[in-house]
């Protein structure tokens, strides 16, 4: 009999090991999810933070771009607005009370005007470094280069105007005049061969020394003889030519 009480109790025996196996067994299963919550909520924790961090990250980048694009934008129109406040001695506009030009800073040149076999361009040339201005027309007359006596030599009629003429630094100053605008064939004056020009007839600013003579051709006619003052272009200064004695 105390067999048979031995096999329950070995078969509550073996019952029990094996129910501790499955416990242990068990065991780390239930570890694991246990782990797992305690590592979500530190997962959850990390994963906003990224979130957040976002706009945090964005906000700066977003004016910095701004900035970066604004410098661009700012440095060309400071080098344009520096440009145009300096502009070269050439195109510099000179104010109309500059000094008088002096003789050794002008070069004067008188040629044909194309296609007007009557009229001469008298142009002047600033070759000074700064701006100075001129008589409202030069002094010119015509005579024979020969005549001991220049005091009866041909004066032209002037158009009207007595505001002095400024010219930059570099640039040119134009008068033209018409020898002959009535296209005269006869009844010309005789032995006219030269033009005589003071650039500046305010004889105070310019000796009558500084006078320069340019030959004219021997088929030169002259009858009164009509100039226009000084003006920037050729074609303004014809256009104030064809204004003189009106």
């Amino acid at each position: 009999m105390s067999v048979r009480r031995r096999r329950p109790l070995l078969v509550t025996a073996v019952l029990a090991v094996g129910a501790g196996l499955v416990l242990t067994a068990c065991g780390p299963d239930n570890a694991d999810p246990a782990a797992g919550p305690k590592a979500s909520p530190t997962t959850a924790a990390v994963a906003p933070a990224p979130t957040g961090a976002a706009p945090a990250t964005g906000s700066p980048t977003a004016p910095a771009t701004a900035a970066a694009s604004h410098t661009p934008t700012s440095a060309p129109h400071t080098s344009s607005a520096s440009t145009s406040t300096r502009p070269s001695a050439g195109n510099a506009p000179a104010p109309a009370d500059a000094t008088p030009c002096d003789i050794g800073n002008l070069s004067i040149h008188v040629t044909a005007r194309p296609g007007a076999p009557s009229q001469r361009v008298i142009e002047v040339h600033n070759t000074g470094t700064t701006a100075c201005s001129l008589s409202s027309s030069p002094g010119v007359n015509l005579g024979n280069s020969t005549a001991r006596d220049q005091s009866n030599n041909i004066r032209p009629v002037l158009a009207s105007g007595t505001l002095r003429f400024p010219v930059p630094a570099g640039q040119n100053a134009y008068v033209v005049i018409d020898l002959n605008p009535g296209g005269a064939t006869t009844g010309t004056t005789p032995d006219i061969n030269e033009i005589n020009v003071l650039a500046d007839q305010d004889d105070t600013n310019m000796p009558l020394a500084a006078t320069h003579n340019f030959p004219l051709t021997p088929d030169t006619r002259v009858l009164n003889p009509h100039m226009g003052n000084y003006r920037a272009t050729i074609a303004d200064a014809v256009t104030s030519m064809a204004a003189a004695g009106k």
